[in-house]
């Protein structure tokens, strides 16, 4: 389900941070209101990093980048694209063949092997059965890939092309590593692991533990672990310097638990990452009305190692203000079982609208000492968790009154009517 932000075309009443305080107070429970139609606002200026962990980034200009990345040809070759990599494949080989083939047929033009005829005894030529390009290409591949069919042989009649065979084996030794290297390391590398990292499509603002916290989730779709994992959150807006210069990319660090170890994630189940808006918060003088026309994005970091292979792998997303959504919360993911937990993904990207949030910023309920709601205020989550563990419980009733044995039924049939009896001999006494 797609979730977004709300339009309301009507006029906007913002209350002041007192008034707001007032209302909330007076608000019944959350859990009463259920789920909201959200819908989602149109995006307004292209993004920095895509939902998909892409920079939206063109470089221009570079001087000597064929060179430069020549340099780095390894590099090269397992950031291209698989199409471009098979075709450098078979190119290496292919070239490798031919110019080898060329010089062996040199050789033989040079030493006069083409002018004898193959019926020619006493002739001795460099490469037997060689007498055109042809057969000295098939010889080249012959050599290099230690095929050897048995009728094209290098004889000792010229060192050239003894030299030859041994510089070709030796090359062909080191394009074979080198491409299936490349091949091996562009299908292991963990950037595709990073396909099974999910990222939430919205990011929410609610109440959490009294405090205005900004929350989004992260989730592993593997069963194997993500060792060392870590998040980091940057928010992203251009700005001007107290000189007027002008940053378009200025980045600046939210702290998502850091400073207390809670940016170290034990990624097994869903997770929801909190970031505090505090003092310290690029989001702390932020209101709900201005983060309807807010110019930011909010960088979302991904870090750990990849179990089976031990190297580490980065996934990225961001959201934008307009996928921001304030007076939200996630819907539950994680529900009690029997024996085990179970994780229902459906619900992973849903959100249900809180409406006891406040709307005015975390700067504003600090300074005029906001009154939030009661702690003990029945939640939408709880409700969902008791309704799944009473269904449980009901179930396990009813198997167990099914499973009751006939012979227990007739003893209590039985006591019922011994106790009768003893009544009645009683009222007769």
């Amino acid at each position: 389900m797609s979730v977004g932000r709300t339009h309301h075309h009507h006029h906007h009443n913002f209350l002041s941070c007192k008034e707001e305080g007032i209302r909330l107070s007076t608000m019944p429970a959350v859990g009463s209101f259920g789920n909201g139609k959200i819908h989602t606002r149109r995006k307004y200026y292209n993004r920095f990093i895509s939902k998909t962990g892409q920079c939206n980034i063109h470089f221009s200009n570079m001087d000597e980048r064929s060179q430069r990345y020549i340099a780095d040809i390894f590099t090269t070759c397992v950031d291209i694209r698989w199409r471009y990599m098979f075709l450098l494949f078979s190119l290496a080989f292919v070239v490798s063949w031919l110019v080898f083939g060329l010089a062996f047929w040199v050789i033989g033009l040079l030493h006069g092997d083409m002018d004898h005829p193959e019926e020619d005894e006493e002739f001795v030529p460099c490469v037997k059965q060689v007498s055109t390009f042809v057969a000295a290409f098939l010889f080249s591949v012959e050599t290099q890939t230690t095929i050897g069919y048995g009728a094209r042989f290098v004889t000792e009649e010229c060192p050239a092309a003894v030299f030859m065979v041994v510089f070709q084996s030796v090359m062909g030794c080191i394009i074979d590593a080198f491409m299936i290297g490349a091949i091996m390391a562009k299908m292991a590398r963990p950037k595709k692991r990073a396909q099974t990292l999910l990222f939430s499509h919205n990011a929410v603002i609610a109440l959490r533990d009294g405090k205005l916290c900004l929350m989004f989730r992260v989730a592993n779709l593997r069963k194997s672990h993500i060792v060392e994992a870590h998040v980091r959150a940057q928010l992203v807006k251009p700005r001007y310097t107290e000189e007027g210069e002008y940053i378009p990319l200025d980045q600046i660090d939210m702290n998502v638990g850091y400073d207390k170890g809670l940016d170290r994630l034990f990624l097994v189940a869903p997770l929801t990452v909190i970031h505090e808006i505090d003092e310290e918060s690029p989001l702390f003088g932020i209101s709900k009305q201005d983060l309807e026309t807010a110019d930011f994005e909010i960088v979302i970091i991904l870090e750990g190692l990849v179990e089976a292979t031990a190297m580490t792998t980065q996934a990225r997303s961001s959201y934008l203000p307009s996928e921001i959504l304030w007076g939200h919360r996630f819907e539950p993911v994680i529900f009690e079982e029997k024996s085990q937990y179970r994780i229902d993904f459906a619900y992973f990207h849903k959100t249900f609208e809180v409406p006891s949030t406040p709307r005015c910023s975390a700067k504003d309920m600090e300074e005029r000492k906001y009154p939030t709601s009661g702690a003990n205020s029945f939640c939408y989550e709880n409700e969902l968790a008791f309704i799944s563990r009473d269904e449980e419980e009901e179930g396990d009733m009813e198997k167990q009154e099914d499973s009751k044995s006939l012979p227990e039924l007739l003893s209590k049939s039985t006591t019922t009517e011994y106790d009768q009896t003893s009544s009645r001999r009683e009222s007769e006494i």
